[in-house]
């Protein structure tokens, strides 16, 4: 008794599909079915600056909320638990240190830029 298997080849022609739609965007080419949607509605522009002081904001809005649970569990709030204390200092920690690591890498390509021969 043979076992055969059965490959369903229209679920492999959809992936080569999606894999060549996602190519063709990737190369700046126009997928057809985005065409319609890009026409529609541009994208917005984003300014850097904007964007950057987002993230500074989030990052000392993260450090003064785990410092507000800090003081209240140290004065005795019993709606604070250690374990909610614990896990905002640490979001606030690895936050910072991904804003650092950014600031350091911006420099880093700031000063590789300015080295530059034109």
């Amino acid at each position: 008794m043979a076992i055969e298997s059965v490959i369903d080849t229209s679920r492999i022609e959809a992936m080569v599909a999606q894999l060549k739609a996602a190519a063709a965007r990737a190369q700046g080419a126009v997928d057809p079915v985005q065409a319609g949607v890009k026409a529609e509605k541009a994208a917005p522009r984003v300014d850097f600056a904007d964007v950057l002081k987002g993230a500074i904001d989030n990052v000392n809005d993260s450090q003064q909320q785990a410092s507000k649970m800090s003081q209240a569990f140290a004065m005795g709030d019993d709606n604070i638990n250690l374990s909610d204390v614990m896990i905002a200092s640490q979001k606030a920690s690895i936050s910072f240190q991904t804003s650092i690591q950014v600031r350091n890498k911006l420099v880093s390509a700031y000063r590789d830029i300015m080295t530059m021969q034109v």
